[in-house]
């Protein structure tokens, strides 16, 4: 009899520790799927979050190449006392979606470069409604392609540092004048780039002002 009271006592005393057990590895797996679950939402976070600074990052240097595009685009305009043919009608890379002046009879930007619009009120900012770009691009991409807004103004014209002062400037903005090399030209450059999916969101913005020898031959970046 005392045998069999021992032997229930034990039997017992195993079940009870097979329930601690069990409880002790329920437990276990609970806090390591919440581990799991915490970890793979980590590493979302981080992939999404690095995904969205990569695609900042690439949309600010499609807003700095559309800026050296548009020094080009003076520089050239400077040295001809034209916008060049070629950036008129498309066919550039990037692409120009709207041509370089639409105003009959006059090229809009032309006459901001040489000088007959001065510190023109245009906007190429897409957030804003009736937004007058001087040119949009589109950069390709293999995710999302960008789009580019771009405007120019010609702000004012000054003597250059350490040149002579130009009295005799046949035109304001383009003359040499009686001493060549002796007046700079600033411009401001505005770049509005977004994705095309963004459409009136404006990803980045990247300003720049340059000052630019009358002859074209270099501009320089002031601010």
């Amino acid at each position: 009899m005392m045998m069999c009271e021992v032997s229930s006592r034990r039997m017992a005393i195993l079940e009870r520790q097979d329930g601690v057990a069990m409880l002790t590895v329920l437990m276990l797996t609970v806090i390591l799927t919440v581990i799991g679950l915490a970890a793979i939402t980590t590493t979302t976070l981080e992939m999404k979050m690095s995904g969205a600074e990569r695609m900042r990052e690439t949309t600010e240097t499609a807003a700095e190449s559309c800026v050296s595009g548009g020094v080009q685009i003076i520089q050239q305009t400077l040295a001809n006392s034209a916008i060049p043919a070629t950036l008129l009608g498309g066919g550039t890379t990037p692409a120009i979606q709207t041509p370089l002046g639409v105003a009959a009879g006059q090229n809009p930007l032309q006459a901001e470069i040489l000088g007959q619009s001065d510190q023109n009120l245009d906007n190429a900012d897409p957030s804003v409604a009736g937004a007058t770009p001087n040119a949009v691009f589109t950069i390709p991409h293999p995710s999302s392609p960008f789009t580019v807004n771009m405007d120019i103004d010609r702000l004012y014209i000054r003597p250059k540092a350490g040149g002579s002062i130009q009295f005799a400037a046949g035109y304001e903005g383009i003359g040499a004048g009686a001493a060549g090399g002796g007046l700079e030209i600033l411009y401001r450059i505005d770049c509005y780039a977004r994705t095309a999916s963004g459409t009136g969101t404006v990803a980045a913005h990247v300003s720049g002002v340059y000052a630019c020898v009358t002859t074209g031959s270099s501009c320089q970046r002031k601010i």
